[in-house]
This record gives C-alpha cells, structure tokens and sequence, in this order.
C-alpha cells in the first residue's frame, strides 16, 4: 500500500465519536482543576497533566487511523482504553493529592490496550514504527505510576519527566513512512477539537448552577457562547480541507512530521487555550457584574490569545493564508486584560467576540478576492 492513502477511505465511526465523549469529561476536569487553584502552580500542574494525557489521547487518533475499529476484540479493547482514559479523567482534579495512584494506573491502562492494538495493524511499516514507540510510551506510563506513589516536589518532578519525554520521543527514534488516511485523520482531530469547544458551551451551564439569571448574567453566557462560535468558526472555515490536501500531498517521512506537528505539537496550544478559556468563562459568568479578578481576565485573554497562537502554527505548517492576520489577533485578545480589569468580565468578553469575529470577517472578505 502507497504511503498516501486516498480520503475516500471510511471516515471516523461512531465507536470513535463515542470515545471522543471522553474528553469532554477530560478538559471539564482540567478546568476545574485551574479554577480549585487559579495561581501559577495550578497552571502549572494543569499543563502537566493536559500535556501528558493529550500525547495518548491524540495517539488514540493515530491508532484508529492505523488500526480501524472494525472487528469485535479491536472495539472491546478501545472500551477497556475509554475506561483507562475516564479513570483519568476522575483523577485529574487530585492527582497531585491522593488521586495520583488511580490516575497512574488509569495512565497504564491506556498505554497497554494503545501498544497493543497497534501492533495488531496488517502494515509492517506502522508495527515496526509501534515497536521503537511503545517501549518509551511504557517507560513514561511507568513514570506517572510511580508519581502516584510519592509527594510534592518529586511528584512534579515525575510528571514533568513524563511530559518532557513523551513530546521529545519522535526524535529520538528513527521514523519510516507512516501511512495515514488523511480524510479521516483530519476528521478525527476536527471532531476532537470540536467536543473540546463545545466544553467551554458547558462550563457556561456549570457556570450558571442553580443560580439566578438576572440580564447581565445571561448576556455573559450568551457572551461565552458567541467567543466560542466564532472562535468555532475560524478553525473550520477551510483549515480542514486545506489540512487534508497537504497530508495527502506529503510523502514519505514527510507526511508523519506533517501529522505530528501539525496535529499534534500545534494542537497543544490549541486544547490547552480552550481550558483557559472555560476557567475564564466560567468566572465570568458567575462574577459578571463585578470587578474582574486577576485569573478572570487573564483567563479569558490568555485562552483566547494561545488558541490563536496554536491556529497560526497550525496553519503555517498546512501553508494556509491568514498566518498574519491570526497573530494580529492573538495580540488583541491580550490587550483585553486590562480591558477586563479595568472593568467587568462581560466588556472584556464583548471586546473578545468583536475581535474575533472582525478577524472572522475579514478572513471572508480575502478569501472572496482571491
């Protein structure tokens, strides 16, 4: 088989949107976890774990690209990594505290049932990729099990470990040509990404609880609502389609970094801005006519502007066009903070939908004249 395979290939199944179900659960914890301790420590134990857990579940896509659910023990395996994968989940808010054994044995479950059905793919090329991944995959699912078992600083240490050696393994092994299936990898990551989005839609209703909703409370949600839309809206205005004719383009070795590092290191900052965002809307949703706090305005600007951030790698690594234009408003999103502080969380989430959605328009207006 070529190493480009064509798009017409079966697309994501509804095994794997089930599974996908996952993260949602995952990036909720994630942001509950910032917002238990909005400090520089807690954002940094958030990028730990979000770092950490994104490797695999993003090596999951991989898996199913490689080795599609289609018969009975392959989809019974992915349900045992689903449940590894909500053990973590579950984990997430204490796995610093007494939750890190169960997030570390969660952490193993996930690694095995991944190794395991990869070595299952009829490609000799994607086993022998496999067998030089998997002993570094176990050696960091090790890692975080044995994290579990200590306190505090060491703790840390561990998991950082785990991080920094997961993301630096691609170069520390030879790679061969990796088929993939573009259309569905690019679907795959799309559908992620979107499930991811649709959580900062929930951190609003969380946001909101049994609470009243006097006006200005459900402009904030309506607010959060519209940045997501159109934070919705930048991604998949054509990123998708432009994503999958540079995969197939690609050949060899080049098609694998194309995938890693488009959707993988790029992603990184992508999900990691989503969080951010939730934890911010959610603090403005519940303080929407109060003085903005510190993590709320840096939330909300931060999330939006690494989003971008991410978006704009992505696309300069699929040679799309608005690379400029993306950074542009990266930079204004963080301008908001002090917008923010200076007044109330929902002038800085006016001034972000406004920023968004002109950069929105205007990408619509180029993209007519060409």
């Amino acid at each position: 088989m070529s190493a480009a395979v064509t798009s017409s290939e079966p697309r994501v199944s509804s095994l794997e949107l089930f599974f996908d179900l996952v993260f949602v659960f995952t990036i909720t914890q994630l942001t509950s976890l910032l917002l238990s301790d909005p400090t520089l420590a807690g954002l940094l134990q958030m990028f730990l774990l979000f770092g950490n857990v994104w490797w695999m579940y993003g090596g999951y896509a991989w898996l199913t690209n490689a080795v599609p659910p289609r018969d009975i023990a392959v989809r019974l395996l992915l349900l045992v990594g689903m449940g590894g994968f909500l053990l973590i989940a579950l984990a997430i808010p204490t796995a610093f505290g007494n939750g890190g054994i169960a997030f570390g044995v969660g952490y193993l479950v996930v690694t095995l049932v991944h190794t395991g059905l990869f070595l299952q793919s009829s490609r000799q090329s994607i086993v022998s990729a496999v067998r030089r991944l998997g002993p570094f995959n176990l050696i960091t699912a090790g890692l975080l099990l044995v994290a579990g078992f200590t306190s505090g600083g060491a703790r840390l240490l561990l998991f950082a470990l785990g991080f920094v050696l997961h993301w630096i393994t691609p170069f520390l092994i030879p790679q061969s040509s990796f088929s993939i299936r573009a259309g569905h990898f690019v679907e795959r990551h799309g559908l992620i990404l979107l499930i991811a989005l649709g959580e900062s839609v929930v951190a609003v209703g969380i946001g909101l609880g049994a609470i009243q909703l006097p006006l200005g409370r459900i402009v904030a949600a309506l607010l959060g609502l519209a940045l997501t839309a159109a934070l919705w809206w930048l991604y998949f205005s054509g990123n998708e389609e432009r994503a999958e004719a540079a995969l197939d383009a690609a050949q060899g070795v080049r098609k694998f970094w194309l995938a890693l590092n488009a959707f993988g290191y790029a992603f990184v900052p992508i999900l990691g801005g989503i969080v951010l965002l939730a934890a911010g809307v959610k603090l403005a949703v519940v303080r929407y006519n109060e003085p903005s706090t510190v993590a709320a305005a840096v939330f909300l600007a931060a999330g939006v502007a690494i989003y971008l951030a991410g978006l704009a790698l992505f696309r300069w690594l699929i040679h799309a066009h608005a690379v400029p234009l993306t950074i542009l408003l990266g930079f204004l999103a963080i301008i908001t903070t002090f917008i923010g502080l200076k007044t109330t969380p929902v002038v800085q989430l006016a001034a972000l939908v406004a920023i968004v959605i002109a950069g929105n328009v205007a990408e619509t207006r180029a993209g007519s004249l060409r």
